[in-house]
């Protein structure tokens, strides 16, 4: 059982253990091991999207451009 005097510290672990599928107390754990991380790791948020950048950019482009109405359709939009 987690305990924490801050509801909404209580509200967000349930929430992550929830679509983690594992205990507040574990779901506490790993995100405060990977904030952590994150800033001992040093990079900026620009260093950490580069590789992502990189991914898209690799994509080949079509050429084609999105057709709005079949989008439109797809999400029930008139």
């Amino acid at each position: 059982m987690l305990q924490s005097r801050n509801r909404r510290v209580v509200e967000l672990a349930a929430k992550l253990a929830a679509d983690r599928r594992t205990t507040k107390t574990d779901a506490v754990l790993r995100a405060r091991e990977n904030e952590l991380a994150r800033v001992e790791g040093g990079k900026s948020l620009k260093e950490r999207l580069k590789p992502l950048q990189e991914r898209i950019a690799a994509v080949p482009r079509t050429g084609l451009k999105a057709d709005k109405d079949f989008y439109d359709d797809l999400s029930g939009d008139p």
